[in-house]
């Protein structure tokens, strides 16, 4: 028993020892010279800036040396572009692409976990260093979060919302089982009382933000995401319970009556909105409603659905979405919707969450405002606009570093060669 013990102590203090030599942790004042900063919100690049940070937050930002403090740990970046953290509002960290169909039954709540431990450190190293998860069985998101908060593993900062609200045989429901197993989700029910008892519980066990099921899904089986499964009564009753215990909802919605009702009741974004029409786009505009548009994955699905053994049901389904999410998002572009950056990580491999911003581009943003909807309109987003999304006395040290100048390309953001989150180097 004696040689047991001692052998699962060697492996803890194993373990341990190597998260503190990935996390380097940072002294109390630190300075990183960038040899170009990127202000996001003026769209400025400046020139060979000092950061100095205490502890976990910026003190200050200038020229570089007018204000670098004695003593300080020095970190040079000076043939690098700095930018703040990014920020992904759309993940499911505790899933992976072959997640799909009858498979998903084998995956056990402990294993999901594990899961989103590895690609919490995935999604961090690649730059995003605050997310939004968008649904985990169990509030598997949850436990993923306070672990990294305590600092037992590395890991992004994360709003997590726990199961997604879904009405019965909706997406998102327990929908692969016969009947005689009287199978549902955590989080089905139906009517607007059940609704508001199921976004109660979701506070009650620590949810950060709220997310519905507005229309059916791409990905579940037996149902359409061209219709709404939630009726307005039904969606105003999450929306009103959620902001009155003080969280943000976010709808899940593709066809267009679910997102223009979605809007209508108040949501803070929708998720996807491939199919929305006018219509959809016009309540959008006039409800401020962020979009949340998830472009990539539309490209990663096409190309390799065969490959991680998408059902068929959900391969025709993919099609579909696929002809019609490129131009929609357009129109909402040119329409002037309000756009946070999100892609539906775990649909494709985490880690190649950037190679959003090439699609933006493709569809007319400027790499200014590409790289906005994962800054400052992500942030605003989440409600953390005082903390994240932009280099600023008083925000946390979120820092990431890229060769070049993502103003002309963009796509450096899929190479990320440097991460700190709060002070702390994570990648260097």
């Amino acid at each position: 028993m004696r040689k047991i013990a001692s052998a699962a102590l060697a492996s803890l203090l194993l373990v341990t020892g190597a998260i503190a030599q990935t996390n380097q942790t940072a002294s109390p004042r630190t300075v990183v010279r960038a040899g170009r900063l990127l202000d996001v919100k003026s769209g400025r690049m400046l020139a060979s800036q000092d950061i100095v940070i205490e502890g976990e937050r910026i003190v200050s930002f200038g020229p570089a040396g007018a204000a670098a403090p004695q003593g300080a740990r020095f970190i040079d970046l000076s043939k690098s572009t700095v930018l703040p953290g990014l920020i992904d509002a759309h993940v499911h960290l505790n899933w992976d692409p072959g997640d799909l169909g009858p498979i998903a039954l084998t995956v056990s709540l402990p294993r999901q976990t594990l899961k989103g431990a590895k690609n919490a450190r995935v999604t961090l190293l690649a730059g995003f260093t605050t997310v939004r998860s968008m649904g985990a069985d169990g509030y598997s998101d949850v436990a993923l979060r306070d672990a990294i908060d305590a600092g037992e593993i590395p890991g992004p900062r994360i709003l997590a919302s726990g199961p997604a609200i879904c009405i019965t045989g909706g997406h998102c429901d327990e929908n692969m089982l016969p009947y005689e197993r009287r199978e549902t989700s955590e989080n089905s029910t139906d009517g607007p009382v059940g609704m508001e008892r199921q976004v109660r519980e979701v506070v009650k066990f620590g949810g950060n933000v709220v997310k519905f099921m507005a229309t059916g899904g791409v990905l579940s089986k037996g149902t359409d995401p061209r219709l709404t499964h939630m009726t307005p009564e039904e969606m105003r009753s999450v929306v009103a319970t959620a902001h009155g215990l003080g969280r943000k909802v976010a709808a899940h919605a593709h066809g267009n009556d679910g997102v223009a009702a979605a809007a209508a009741a108040g949501v803070d974004s929708v998720e996807h909105g491939h199919l929305m029409g006018d219509s959809a786009i016009a309540a959008m505009k006039q409800h401020g409603t962020y979009l949340v548009p998830t472009q990539y994955l539309l490209d990663w699905s096409i190309e390799n659905m065969q490959k991680i053994d998408m059902p068929e049901y959900a391969q025709q389904k993919m099609r579909m979405v696929n002809q019609e999410g490129r131009k929609n998002f357009q129109k909402a572009l040119q329409a002037g919707v309000k756009i946070a950056f999100g892609t539906d990580a775990a649909v494709y491999p985490h880690g190649l969450n950037a190679r959003e911003f090439g699609v933006y581009v493709k569809m007319g943003m400027t790499p200014i405002d590409a790289i906005r909807t994962a800054t400052t309109n992500a942030a605003d987003l989440l409600g953390w606009a005082d903390r994240v999304g932009s280099i600023e006395p008083g925000k946390f040290a979120d820092l990431i570093a890229v060769d070049g100048d993502p103003l002309q390309d963009v796509t450096v953001l899929e190479r990320v060669r440097f991460v700190m989150k709060g002070g702390t180097v994570m990648k260097q």
